[in-house]
């Protein structure tokens, strides 16, 4: 079975306020979006991400998780209410995650509300987007609330191209705190926690529920490269889980890139990875893995 973990869906770009979720791509279908910031008028282009245009692109996966996304700081909103109404009508095909923004006075109640009557299956945060430190008094009460309702987290990385965006609270690192207090939720670290690949894969070995997805990493071959191969030589590659990061790339594309990733070190004496390891991030038990089988 192959499962993308990690893919978009919006309305229209003015849902996405300040923030880019990902990278643009200019071959891809797009629309111009208007923003404010500072007062100043910023343009900018966003792939199309509408509940039509998502699901033709889920013919390539057997399963596809859905995010939604809030971000107080950044004045987004995905609503996670569209996110389950897109995932319900079709629940043989897809899976919701709720958007929660740990800063909000009613985040811990947001995230009951999204499992019991939503029926979304995991949440999305993204403390450098949404202004907290991940060990946070209010993200704790999260993850705890998460936790007992069995609703695994994916941490969504800082915005590429957002400026606002506060790298200091994106170090994957400064999950092992969380990791130490809750062992039992299943936390995803999205596009293996760029440009700190390195601290994630310390994270994996460290921590039996901790993952990474490879979105974000597959249109950059030299980077995707190098971090493949270091969580295969470091035996985390196990831990990876396939995502295309969709509307900024799609599932076919990833797994043409994944598979085609050792073309870097042709004719060289640089290592590769095992062609099964690869095929093994394609074809993971992500839904086993993350409790949602």
């Amino acid at each position: 079975m192959i499962v993308d973990c990690h893919t978009h869906v919006w309305q229209s770009p003015d849902q996405l306020g300040q923030l880019d979720l990902g990278e643009m791509q200019r071959t891809m279908r797009t629309r111009t979006a208007r923003l404010a910031a500072n007062a100043r008028p910023v343009w900018r282009t966003i792939p199309s991400a509408d509940a039509d245009h998502h699901y033709a692109q889920t013919a390539t996966v057997d399963k596809s998780i859905v995010l939604g996304f809030k971000s107080r700081y950044l004045r987004a909103e995905v609503p996670n209410k569209y996110v389950a109404e897109y995932v319900n009508r079709y629940p043989q095909k897809l899976i919701g995650f709720a958007g929660i923004d740990p800063t909000e006075r009613g985040a811990v109640d947001e995230v009951r509300s999204a499992k019991i009557d939503l029926h979304l299956r995991g949440i999305t945060i993204s403390p450098a987007n949404q202004d907290f430190h991940p060990s946070d008094s209010r993200a704790m009460r999260v993850y705890e609330e998460a936790e007992k309702l069995g609703m695994p987290i994916l941490i969504h990385p800082h915005g590429p191209m957002t400026e606002q965006s506060k790298l200091e609270y994106s170090r994957p690192y400064l999950f092992d705190d969380v990791a130490r207090t809750f062992p039992n939720v299943r936390i995803v670290i999205a596009q293996l926690g760029q440009p700190w690949v390195d601290e994630t894969i310390v994270m994996l070995g460290k921590h039996p529920n901790v993952f990474a997805d490879v979105s974000g990493l597959l249109r950059r071959p030299w980077q995707a490269y190098n971090a493949l191969v270091s969580a295969y030589q470091y035996q985390v590659i196990d831990k990876l889980l396939f995502g295309s990061d969709f509307p900024y790339t799609s599932a076919t594309e990833c797994i043409e890139s994944l598979y085609s990733i050792n073309q870097v070190a042709q004719g060289t004496n640089l290592p590769v990875v095992p062609r099964e390891s690869l095929r093994g991030i394609v074809e993971r038990d992500t839904l086993n893995l993350l409790g949602l089988s």
